[in-house]
């Protein structure tokens, strides 16, 4: 098992709608590599695409919390149902370092999913777990915590964006010279 990057806010994967999973085979492997990766971040959820990869997965683990004691991958998920019934709850975001914001969501929703295993699921989720699973499918379809909030919001974290957006292109270039054979 290994970590994976993060990529933060800049990066042109996490403003795309991603690809769905079909080739089931290797994802044993990036599935781990994104529990440790999201572990060593000390995150609660991880949409692939926050790791670079293109594919409509994501996990989350909210054990720590009394809700539930276990994990919970999701693959080419499509939520079925919204609840009426909305909160605003503080998030952050593995791919916005530093950012905290309160988002209005719904507080039960009706997920669609697909385990490792290829088997069709429908489940109603609530709480932490059916917030941290509307904001991962967010990020699969290109949506950041950012983009749910009013303008007054987003304009105060402007700057803070554009610095993270910087920092995240010098890292593509460093990564793609490193790919090359040479280094800055």
């Amino acid at each position: 098992m290994s970590i994976l990057d993060i990529v933060h806010y800049g990066d042109p994967i996490l403003k795309k709608k991603c690809n769905p999973v079909t080739d089931f085979k290797k994802i044993t492997k990036i599935i781990d590599d994104m529990f440790d990766s999201m572990y060593e971040a000390e995150g609660i959820g991880l949409a692939a695409n926050q790791v670079g990869l293109d594919m409509h997965l994501f996990v989350v683990d909210i054990s720590h919390t009394d809700e539930t004691d276990q994990t919970h991958i999701f693959i080419n998920s499509t939520i079925m149902n919204k609840n009426d019934d909305e909160e605003y709850f503080q998030e952050g975001c593995l791919s916005i370092p530093g950012i905290t914001l309160d988002v209005l969501r719904p507080k039960k929703i009706t997920l669609k999913y697909q385990t490792p295993d290829q088997k069709w699921h429908e489940k109603k989720f609530d709480g932490l777990l059916a917030r941290a699973i509307q904001h991962e499918i967010d990020h699969l379809n290109g949506v950041f915590i950012i983009d749910r909030v009013d303008h007054k919001h987003r304009k105060k974290y402007k700057k803070d964006l554009k610095s993270i957006a910087s920092i995240q292109a010098k890292k593509r270039v460093e990564k793609k010279s490193k790919e090359k054979g040479f280094f800055l």
